[in-house]
């Protein structure tokens, strides 16, 4: 997806937002009529027929025909292409949008192909029923066939068109890199450079938590909560928009240095798992263990590793991350003695000294996995040699 930010009018974004209520209400409509079906009972109707359903609906209702029938039909296919990836195994399963949360639609076919550049800066796309909008034209706008516009929780409106770009070639010069990721430092290379993913400011920090202060104390449903909400929602935009841009030009340089970029399997969704437990079973140390899902998830691990696996297919590995943070990269030896704290590392055997992230990603980067015995898979360390039996 080549993204960009949409700059509409007030009078073109009611368009927009009117386009989005009705691709909202087509798409709960649609997936009501899929959750009521049960055992015993006759198959639910698909898209052809809920798109013959919507139809009549249009027919019907005044206020549903006012709207684009393309954002209405692609609401209903988009529901089809969600169930068919649920029932694939390879997304959840569709949920009920709401407003203030999912707001978008997509259109395709010719209108979806009326683009123009205006200048330098600024480029417009055609919308049904909106007419001309204009967008910042921050790079090339690829050849698509549809394209989708949402409004994030800040109030920003996005264009997105549908195309893939191509990979990035490999440099051919046979590198390899590891990737050690972590919470102190977001990724520390086997090169030895240490990589921090830039988050708020100190006095944005601060202004964060006073809003979230005074959004417990205002009174649900009132104009106050209203702001105080929105004005939440900018800071956390503007710090997931660092987040994805330190993502996005660290992935490409990754990509066009190395030949094989080597990253821990972390499982990323265990890992930030809630510890509040039950009433009957309390988790323990909940405030810590929450403080640390929201380090996690700042450091854009997960991000990272998707786009090196986008713009470097075939040239990313996974590997077990078992130990890596104690076993020496010079010797192998492998002690929990090794790791003085968060940052040093000095090998009880060898006396080598380094940094523990830049050690553990030289770990990474030459592919040792280490066993549950703590030796390396090739030669464990406390397993009895195999005696040879005479012919």
């Amino acid at each position: 997806m080549s993204r960009y930010r949409l700059v509409p009018t007030p009078a073109q974004e009611t368009a927009l937002l009117g386009h989005c209520g009705h691709a909202r209400y087509v798409w709960n409509l649609g997936l009501e009529q899929r959750l009521m079906w049960r055992p015993g009972r006759p198959p639910t109707p698909g898209y052809v027929a809920q798109a013959a359903q919507l139809t009549e609906a249009r027919a019907a209702e005044p206020w549903l025909a006012a709207g684009s029938q393309t954002v209405q039909q692609q609401a209903l296919r988009d529901l089809d292409q969600a169930w068919r990836y649920f029932w694939g195994g390879t997304h959840a399963r569709p949920t009920w949008r709401s407003a203030g949360r999912h707001e978008g639609f997509r259109i395709v076919g010719p209108q979806a192909q009326r683009v123009e550049r205006i200048n330098r800066k600024w480029g417009r796309v055609w919308v049904p029923k909106a007419g001309w909008i204009k967008f910042r034209w921050s790079r090339r706008v690829p050849e698509a066939k549809s394209y989708r516009i949402t409004r994030d929780s800040a109030g920003r409106w996005h264009i997105a068109f549908a195309a893939i770009p191509d990979p990035i070639p490999a440099p051919g010069t046979g590198e390899v890199v590891g990737i050690d990721r972590g919470v102190a430092v977001s990724a520390a290379l086997s090169t030895g450079e240490l990589l921090a993913c830039p988050g708020l400011r100190a006095t944005e920090q601060a202004r964060l938590q006073r809003l979230q202060r005074w959004l417990a104390r205002c009174l649900r449903g009132s104009n106050r909560r209203t702001r105080v909400k929105a004005a939440i929602a900018r800071l956390k935009a503007r710090e997931a928009d660092r987040r994805k841009d330190w993502v996005e030009k660290i992935s490409t340089d990754l990509a066009r240095w190395f030949d094989v970029i080597r990253v821990e399997d972390l499982k990323i969704r265990n890992m930030t798992r809630s510890a509040r437990g039950t009433v009957e079973q309390p988790g323990r140390n909940v405030r810590q263990k929450a403080g640390l899902n929201r380090g996690i998830l700042a450091q854009g691990w997960g991000q990272l590793v998707a786009r090196l696996e986008q713009k470097a297919p075939g040239r990313v590995e996974k590997v077990s991350p078992a130990y890596t943070s104690q076993t020496c990269a010079e010797c192998g030896h492998c002690a929990s003695e090794n790791r003085e704290n968060q940052a040093a590392f000095r090998c009880v055997a060898c006396g080598h000294t380094a940094h523990a992230d830049v050690n553990a990603a030289r770990n990474i980067a030459a592919g040792r996995a280490v066993t549950a015995r703590r030796g390396t898979r090739s030669v464990p360390l406390k397993r009895e040699p195999h005696l040879a039996t005479s012919a």
